[in-house]
């Protein structure tokens, strides 16, 4: 592989999500690929500190357009200083989350709408990635698999808020079929890590 490589892995928290992210990086480093996993919010110094502010569970006040500026900063941070230096230099980025995230969460299930997009386009600058797998799975069951004590700002939210996100993620998906791989989470894990197998090895090949 010559090129960098963008892979991203979206869905609702309790999707899975870690565990796959897992599986992706151990089948590149087996295949000698170097790679760098980060995730959003975060990824930076700088981007640590607004996913603070933005998951603390008393910031119940937060307006829906700071949100969406804020997770927009730290992308744009975590663009500048991590993904586009790794993938300049040639290696996979791996990234729990990228603007799908905020398409879902604020564009549709805040009703932000296009305003979303808009902002990201400017923090972005054009990276987008090569590849996003997307783990579905009905928010009633993800978010079961969430202990309440352990739920941030945005998991505590309402189950008609999360049933919003999940809609807005299967939009992004038949909007932009060529990048998003939509996942069916509810199958075994080791069923869903070959799936996203396959799929890597053709993505890398074409590399």
């Amino acid at each position: 592989m010559k090129k960098g490589l963008f892979i991203t892995v979206e869905g609702a928290d309790g999707a899975g999500k870690s565990t796959q992210i897992d599986f992706i990086m151990k089948y590149l480093q087996d295949r000698g690929i170097k790679s760098v996993f980060t995730r959003e919010p975060g990824g930076t110094k700088i981007g640590e500190k607004i996913r603070d502010i933005l998951l603390d569970r008393e910031n119940s006040e937060m307006n829906y357009m700071a949100e969406a500026l804020l997770y927009a900063a730290s992308r744009a941070q975590h663009v500048a200083e991590v993904i586009r230096p790794a993938l300049l230099e040639g290696k996979a980025v791996v990234c729990d989350r990228f603007v799908d995230s905020s398409m879902a969460y604020q564009g549709v299930a805040r009703g932000l709408g296009e305003s979303v997009a808009v902002i990201n386009s400017y923090a972005i600058n054009d990276c987008m990635p090569d590849v996003t797998f997307l783990l579905k799975v009905d928010p009633s069951v993800s978010k079961r698999r969430i202990r309440e004590d352990e739920c941030d700002r945005i998991e505590q939210e309402a189950d008609e808020f999360h049933r919003r996100v999940y809609e807005g993620y299967i939009e992004l998906e038949k909007k932009f079929p060529d990048r998003i791989i939509g996942i069916d989470a509810s199958k075994g894990v080791r069923e869903i890590g070959l799936e996203i197998g396959k799929h890597l090895e053709r993505i890398i090949n074409a590399k």
